[in-house]
């Protein structure tokens, strides 16, 4: 990118356009952070209620794939970011060839793949658990036994737990890759964690890159619960070596834009690399009330070109992952309670159905002190059903 795109431009008498590929609630948020930023926003997106859709300027409903909706996004649009990485490479490849794309295909694609994506961490020199890749019936009998127990994912699509089968034996890790329909998958030794943590970085195309607070994230059946942000949440020397890593990760694959590494934290205090998502992340969501900047704007910032300014954490925070579980039978949570509660700040993402295991919005918590912040959350999970940790 030569210039960057400046907020208030003018383009045939409109203002200039962002453009983001999926319409979920990743999507809504870039647009909010866009259009407070002056500017206007575009979604392409196949589902008519998708949150993003439904507050942008734009709503392109077609396929990622589709040459007509891809010709109509590159029409209104100065640049293209993504909202999740499963949008196809091809789709941001084509787009890329004519208009500024961040991430680019080729980030997006190592992403969309385990096996190529712990390749880039060994490149990298980041340390991966130890792993094998099963694309043959001959590779799944080379597998070794001190690989079991494990963990069986496959190579693509998989998230929030879906596409993996935890396997004790050489007999389930058969039956299980069977269950997976025999796709290519990735074997992870299971290795005994502590604890799990991510790191937010935001990388600029002239290579600037910047980072907020690493943070501490309990996750329950696959599913990001609950991210705590505040010092002494993860050991010093623990976030500078995650920091580091994931600094290196962006680096080796030139990344433009925001990316999320997820990390665990072995018992014996080691940091091992799980996997990236180049976007932004449900860990980062407590950056859009306890940072001077939110993940959003800075994924505003580096897809327009605009310059990167290292993120202040001005308070301690916590942020509860609230699933479709809380709306039993249509009910609404009692959000005139949780928000009596002092600095606790609500998120939710207009999707119209809930269901078990959807993710529909988020509360974050404030306060001046780290046990502050830890009680109020602790009260707000007792209000809505959140089992406490």
């Amino acid at each position: 990118m030569s210039r960057p795109i400046l907020p208030g431009s003018m383009v045939n008498g409109q203002p200039t356009t962002l453009g983001v590929m999926g319409g979920g609630q990743l999507g809504r948020m870039f647009a909010h952070a866009a259009q407070a930023m002056g500017y206007f926003t575009a979604v392409l997106d196949p589902d008519a209620t998708s949150p993003a859709g439904l507050v942008s300027h734009h709503h392109i409903q077609t396929d990622y794939l589709d040459e007509q909706g891809l010709k109509q996004l590159l029409a209104c649009c100065a640049a293209v970011t993504t909202e999740f990485e499963n949008v196809p490479a091809p789709a941001l490849r084509t787009l890329g060839a004519q208009c500024p794309v961040a991430p680019g295909a080729d980030a997006v694609a190592i992403a969309q793949d385990r096996a190529a994506e712990k390749a880039h961490f060994v490149r990298c020199g980041v340390p991966v658990a130890p792993h094998a890749v099963i694309d043959t019936a001959d590779q799944m009998a080379a597998v070794t036994d001190d690989l079991l127990p494990g963990i069986l994912k496959t190579t693509r699509m998989g998230y929030d737990g879906k596409g993996q089968i935890r396997v004790k034996t050489r007999a389930e890790l058969v039956a299980a890759w069977i269950e997976l329909k025999s796709v290519p998958c990735v074997l992870e030794k299971m290795l005994p964690l502590k604890a799990e943590c991510s790191v937010i970085v935001a990388r600029g195309a002239d290579g600037q890159m910047v980072n907020f607070p690493v943070q501490l994230n309990e996750h329950r059946d696959g599913i990001l619960a609950v991210t705590s942000v505040y010092e002494g949440a993860v050991p010093a020397d623990l976030a500078a070596q995650a920091v580091a890593a994931t600094r290196a990760i962006a680096e080796g694959i030139h990344y433009v834009g925001v990316l999320c590494v997820e990390f665990f934290i072995l018992e014996g205090g080691q940091l091992v690399v799980n996997e990236m998502a180049p976007r932004p992340h449900n860990s980062g969501h407590y950056t859009m009330n306890a940072c001077d900047q939110s993940q959003f704007e800075l994924q505003v910032r580096t897809l327009a070109g605009l310059p990167l300014t290292q993120p202040r954490q001005h308070s301690p925070s916590i942020m509860l992952n609230l699933l479709g579980d809380l709306w039993p039978e249509g009910t609404s949570p009692a959000w005139d309670k949780v928000l009596a509660l002092p600095g606790t700040h609500l998120h939710l993402y207009g999707k119209v159905s809930a269901r078990p295991g959807r993710k529909m919005g988020h509360l974050n918590i404030t306060g001046t002190t780290s046990e502050a912040v830890r009680s109020t959350a602790l009260q707000a999970a007792a209000l809505l059903g959140i089992a406490a940790f």
